[in-house]
């Protein structure tokens, strides 16, 4: 959905459950790939998403994988974007075994990314209080309440999309002016 909203080449480094942290580790085969590519190949935007409930359950871990990927991700030139995610759907199974209630998640994990951000100097894609604000008017969310759907995924991709686009339009606005 983000190469068809942006045109841009986008490659996935993903694992159901995996934390910053083991993209950090290259010991493990998601960590020894991630490394590589942001060691060895040109990015100009590198998006950073967080396990669902990790910013909130471990938010030392989580604030302290953002600052070490945002410096390698800056050593190669490159602008990291933190995704910022969504609490789980209210009411849902998932949110009941954690034992958190829907307001809580949807702005821990709001206020982890707001301070990971401002702290590393990050970009902000907003995508869980988008989905927070629509919470009542629309359903984001797949059937096991804690992924999104196709419309949800289509809001991510469309906010990423819309961060890229306004630094590209900063960045153009302020070599113009040189």
């Amino acid at each position: 959905m983000l190469v068809e909203l942006t045109g841009a080449e986008v490659v996935h480094h993903t694992r159901g459950g995996a934390r910053l942290s083991e993209q950090l580790n290259p010991k493990t085969k998601l960590g020894a790939r991630t490394q590589a590519a942001l060691t060895q190949e040109h990015w100009d935007y590198v998006v950073l998403q967080g396990m669902s409930h990790g910013p909130v359950s471990s938010p030392e871990r989580f604030l302290s994988s953002v600052e070490r990927l945002c410096a390698i991700i800056r050593e190669k030139g490159a602008v990291p974007i933190l995704y910022a995610t969504w609490g789980y759907l209210r009411g849902s199974v998932a949110l009941a075994a954690k034992g958190w209630g829907y307001d809580n998640m949807a702005c821990g994990l709001a206020d982890a990314y707001r301070k990971a951000a401002e702290n590393n100097h990050a970009l902000l894609a907003e995508v869980g209080r988008r989905f927070y604000e629509l919470s009542d008017a629309k359903n984001l969310y797949a059937a096991d309440g804690v992924h999104p759907n196709e419309e949800g995924s289509r809001l991510a991709a469309e906010i990423i999309a819309t961060v890229i686009q306004e630094q590209e339009e900063k960045k153009r606005l302020r070599e113009g002016t040189r």
